[in-house]
């Protein structure tokens, strides 16, 4: 049995609040029921399964939104940033004190998986003499889960190679249990060939995805490098609110401030100067403070259009993405915030989709062509999905082909339609897990997937 989840964005409470323990222990307790299920076989018979994998499918922690970016710590001479050279020592030293953060902040959760990579947090019923669950018994036997961690856009630099990256890694192993051998994560199920003969085992091709977005992936550099997004989530996203807290400090409550760092959660992210009015109006300022914010978001457009780093991403005579960028932050830095929460609410009144769907690549896929992977799994994009992509036969049995998309484990705050302009916002939490089957295992069925929605 392989289960497969992704994109938790676990972060270290600077910016967006991080994952809540208790998505954990909901995920052990329906893990539990999962695998009893999966233990009944194809003939009907009880039998406990005593090991599962657990494949973290990339964006497992997030490196990127944190306000540790900004600021100084030995033995650091000037601040950095995740496209600095990560050769140079300070780099590795930013890293760990990140994910030290990222380690304190979710430690329950954390520890949870831990519990279950010991075999001390999942049970089942023993097997009785008629080949059912002996549910009367006090005795019972214990799951061991291998936890396997991939790496995605927002946590790349586990997959940088060095032996000061291999103790920062070493510490987040012991922390979780991991079944990860020492050196770089993975970026690619190849990468460690248990790991793809695992994933095989169970006809299954897995990746993060973020391959397939060249806003996210630098198709020349490969995954140790940083790509336009990451400059974006640091320099705009979250350097944002970051000097809206320091430089007003005064002006506002910290629940402001606090609220104001779930800019990155917001749904969907056209409409978070939607979002920063609102909580300006709740927090009671006025057009003055309006102003001042707008001052700062100005600032951070003017510097980040100004990066060497994006500014070397532009293609000279060629339209593409940086001019589409550079050209949409420029409209935000000329006109008022009014005028652009006008043409959010303008927006909000047609039909909106962010989600999109990676289904013409899994259809390029050379496993999925040579009929060597019946699902392909992608992660990436938090929306989930499961598309049948074709069918072909093995003799007179029919075999089906799907894409299926791993969804998220976070919290959104998202537009209520109705009135956009209202500036109301309703917050959701999501979670989405996949269980891929052996032949013998949940009846002879080979997949399923739930994702649940709490408000």
């Amino acid at each position: 049995m392989l289960v497969i989840i992704s994109d938790l964005h676990l972060g270290d409470n600077t910016c967006a609040r991080t994952l809540s323990p208790g998505a954990f222990h909901i995920f052990r307790d329906r893990l539990e029921e999962l695998v009893e299920i999966a233990s009944v076989r194809a003939d009907g018979s009880y039998e406990p399964i005593r090991q599962i994998d657990l494949l973290l499918l990339g964006d497992v922690f997030e490196l990127l939104h944190t306000t540790r970016w900004f600021e100084l710590s030995a033995p650091q001479r000037e601040p950095l940033r995740p496209w600095d050279d990560p050769c140079q020592p300070d780099f590795t030293a930013k890293i760990q004190e990140i994910t030290t953060g990222i380690l304190e902040a979710n430690a329950e959760g954390l520890g949870l998986l831990h519990k279950m990579a010991r075999g001390e947090a999942i049970s089942l019923p023993e097997r009785d003499r008629r080949g059912r669950p002996r549910r009367s018994a006090s005795e019972r036997v214990p799951v061991k889960v291998s936890i396997h961690f991939m790496v995605g856009n927002h946590d790349w630099m586990y997959h940088l190679p060095g032996a000061e990256m291999d103790q920062v890694r070493l510490q987040i192993v012991q922390a979780m249990g991991l079944h990860n051998p020492p050196g770089p994560f993975p970026h690619e199920i190849g990468e460690i060939p248990f790991l793809g003969e695992l994933c095989q085992s169970h006809g299954v091709f897995a990746r993060h995805g973020d391959i397939y977005d060249s806003f996210n992936y630098d198709q020349d550099k490969g995954r140790n490098a940083s790509a336009l997004g990451d400059v974006l989530s640091v320099e705009l996203i979250s350097r944002f609110p970051y000097l809206v807290e320091q430089r007003l400090q005064g002006f506002f409550s910290p629940s402001f401030f606090r609220e104001l760092y779930e800019i990155t959660n917001v749904r969907p992210s056209i409409a978070a100067p939607l979002w920063v009015s609102g909580k300006l109006q709740q927090s009671g300022g006025s057009l003055t403070h309006l102003r001042m914010i707008k001052e700062i978001w100005n600032e951070v457009v003017a510097e980040f259009l100004d990066l060497d780093f994006v500014r070397q991403q532009d293609m000279p005579g060629i339209p593409d993405i940086v001019d589409l960028l550079g050209a949409g932050l420029r409209l935000t830095r000329r006109v008022s915030f009014n005028r652009i929460n006008q043409l959010v609410a303008w927006l909000g009144k047609r039909r909106w989709r962010e989600d999109f769907s990676l289904q013409e690549y899994a259809l390029r896929e050379e496993v999925f062509l040579n009929r060597q992977a019946d699902f392909i799994v992608y992660g990436h994009t938090h929306h989930h999905e499961t598309v049948p992509l074709d069918t072909y036969y093995q003799g007179a049995e029919p075999v089906n082909q799907w894409l299926v998309n791993s969804g998220t484990w976070r919290v959104f705050y998202d537009l209520a339609r109705r009135v956009p302009a209202a500036q109301a916002f309703m917050p959701y939490q999501v979670m989405t897990y996949l269980a891929f089957y052996r032949q013998n295992e949940r009846r002879g069925h080979p997949y399923e997937a739930w994702s649940g929605t709490l408000v």
